[in-house]
């Protein structure tokens, strides 16, 4: 009985190995792992260095936040400071409503901002930061007031406070806005802060 095991162990051994995977002929080469990361550019944007003027940043929705990128607004040299924050304000509306570059849009990034929105300083009774659109922020998607409200609160067009007075057109009602992490975290489902502007 013990010889008849002995011989068997070889036998079994010869199966065994006849179980295994095969090596395959079928190749399996897809290619290097993407290396480009949501959100990110390779490098700065020709269409952004081929301009000159003033360096501001704005703030295009990106994956689920807001994202800065540097953008340039060209203001004519000797512009009094209140032309000036109207002319930097309309140039961020206009960069905020235009389609991302091909290099952005192929990262990830996107805006909500809609064309043709103009800008103007403040009424005869408003504070003399106020910026009033040609639209009541209000009527602007949650979306696309976050882009306004961070992209203008951190420019030359405001007093540098993190904060922008905004109303709509002619003599409505005015509210200052903040720019908060939350706002940019979560653009879509926290509107900015805001109080009521009164006097």
């Amino acid at each position: 009985m013990t010889v008849r095991r002995l011989l068997a162990l070889p036998l079994l051994g010869v199966l065994l190995t006849g179980c295994g995977i095969r090596p395959t002929e079928v190749p399996t080469d897809f290619g290097a792992a993407p290396s480009r990361v949501p959100c990110s550019l390779a490098g700065p944007d020709v269409a952004t260095q081929s301009s000159r003027g003033v360096p501001v940043q704005v703030f295009l929705l990106c994956g689920a936040s807001l994202v800065a990128l540097d953008r340039t607004v060209r203001v004519p040299e000797g512009t009094p400071d209140a032309r000036r924050r109207v002319i930097v304000a309309q140039g961020l509306l206009d960069q905020l409503a235009a389609s991302p570059s091909a290099a952005e849009r192929s990262a990830g990034y996107t805006t909500y901002v809609p064309g043709g929105l103009d800008v103007s300083g403040p009424g005869p009774k408003d504070p003399e930061d106020t910026l009033r659109l040609s639209a009541a922020p209000s009527r602007l998607t949650p979306y696309a007031l976050a882009q306004l409200v961070c992209t203008l609160s951190d420019s030359a067009a405001t007093e540098d406070d993190g904060s922008v007075i905004l109303g709509g057109p002619r003599s409505g009602p005015l509210r200052r806005y903040e720019c908060t992490d939350d706002v940019r975290d979560r653009p879509g489902t926290t509107r900015p802060p805001s109080t009521e502007v009164t006097g």
